[in-house]
């Protein structure tokens, strides 16, 4: 591992970041199309939303077990493995020849997301110190961000040449690459297991930062039971922040086009303001790792929830496209600024003993969360109103701002 004065994140560009371009390119290309394969196997609608949402099912039912085959087999051969593994669901899903097929090969590819997404975590936490942790972790985010913007573009262009087709092709080739950029990730080190980290002092009921831990005379075995045992006031505090922090990014993705119907813009300029928030929200992940590893995570977690929290209050107020450009923005921000948050408290809190089942725990909570987030916005819309739906959304942010503020740490991360 580099030393305080070395450090750079350029050395993990290409091993790290790299596959976590493509991996994304590869799924922004196929989810627009996903839904469409389905209509031509002859779902309807409601069949084809529903095989989508599999990929969220998939992902959330298999990050436990994602954590299990990361620390039998490593993170490398995990990252490797996943993207075999999804390459193999994106062929499965153009060759399908009926929607139990294609839904049993959507299936394949959000599990396969899971172990990528949470062997990539692991690996970045256990290979930088935790003084460059954020930054990390938030360009890591980024590059997904970056991924899924180009991937629709690259698959609309390879069909407007090949048919729908194309997208899945795209998807094979993105996959097939960032496994084999991946093969050239040296393991870590054993000894990088036991680094510092921010943990919680559980007797004294405070957080504080950790030196290494002392040698124990005698080790029990690490099960996904022990880890919630001993971490559960951090479960039951932050993670469930964390819960609603991913309630509130995936419904943002729906309030967006939904809100801008209501208001009449045409489809192509309901792109538009989704593309420009989502551009927004590229551009300022890395200022915001930066800002959690100097001024600590309170810094940036509870701005970038009140900030979305706020936007969505404002959104049912919106009645004409500039202001709904406004809210837009400021969601793309909110959002922005907390890149790589989730990641990032995932990697303070785990223990360098059963690391890898806190990380699979705390993943699972998340894409809870993120499967619970329009689900939530669509049962109050349904009972209501679409207003008073994002409006609960809305309120989902603040409480997740307000239980940052009340339980993570003062402590000062040590400076880079």
């Amino acid at each position: 591992m580099a030393g305080r004065d070395d450090f750079s994140l350029r050395r993990f560009v290409v091993p790290v970041f790299g596959p976590s371009v493509l991996f994304a390119v590869g799924e922004g290309a196929i989810l627009p199309v996903v839904p469409l394969t389905a209509r031509d196997l002859g779902g309807s609608v409601a069949v084809a939303a529903l095989i989508v949402t599999l990929i969220g099912i998939g992902s959330l039912l298999s990050n436990i077990p994602a954590s299990i085959v990361t620390a039998r087999i490593g993170e490398r051969w995990a990252i490797v493995a996943a993207a075999a593994l999804c390459a193999i669901g994106m062929l499965l899903a153009l060759l399908a020849p009926n929607l139990a097929v294609l839904a049993v090969a959507v299936f394949l590819i959000g599990s396969s997301a899971a172990v990528f997404n949470l062997a990539r975590q692991l690996y970045l936490t256990v290979m930088v110190e935790p003084r460059y942790r954020a930054r990390a972790l938030s360009s890591l985010g980024g590059s997904m961000r970056i991924g899924l913007f180009i991937g629709p573009f690259v698959g609309a262009a390879v069909m407007h040449l090949t048919g729908l087709g194309g997208a899945y092709v795209v998807g094979v080739v993105a996959l097939v690459i960032a496994g084999a950029i991946a093969l050239s990730m040296p393991d870590p080190p054993l000894p990088t297991r036991s680094l510092p980290v921010i943990t919680t002092d559980e007797t004294a009921g405070g957080t504080a930062a950790a030196g290494p831990r002392a040698e124990q005379p005698e080790r029990r075995p690490v099960t996904i039971r022990s880890v919630l045992r001993s971490h559960r006031r951090i479960y039951a505090t932050v993670g469930v922040a964390v819960v609603f922090v991913a309630a509130v990014r995936q419904a943002r993705q729906v309030v967006i086009p939904l809100w801008a119907e209501g208001l009449g813009l045409d489809p192509s300029a309901t792109s538009l303001v989704y593309g420009i928030s989502g551009a927004v929200d590229m551009l300022v992940f890395y200022p915001a790792g930066k800002v959690m590893d100097t001024r600590g995570r309170l810094a940036v977690a509870a701005p970038s929830m009140l900030i979305m929290g706020v936007a969505l209050l404002l959104c049912p107020l919106t009645t004409a496209t500039g202001p709904f450009l406004l809210v837009a923005v400021l969601l793309g921000f909110g959002n922005g600024i907390g890149s790589g948050l989730v990641m990032t408290l995932g990697a303070d809190y785990s223990p360098p003993d059963g690391r890898v089942q806190f990380l699979g725990v705390w993943r699972f909570m998340a894409d809870a969360g993120a499967t619970a987030g329009p689900l939530v916005l669509s049962a109050v819309t349904d009972a209501v109103s679409l207003a008073s739906g994002v409006a609960a959304t809305g309120a989902l942010g603040l409480i997740a701002a307000a239980l940052f503020v009340l339980f993570l740490p003062r402590v000062r991360p040590i400076r880079a």
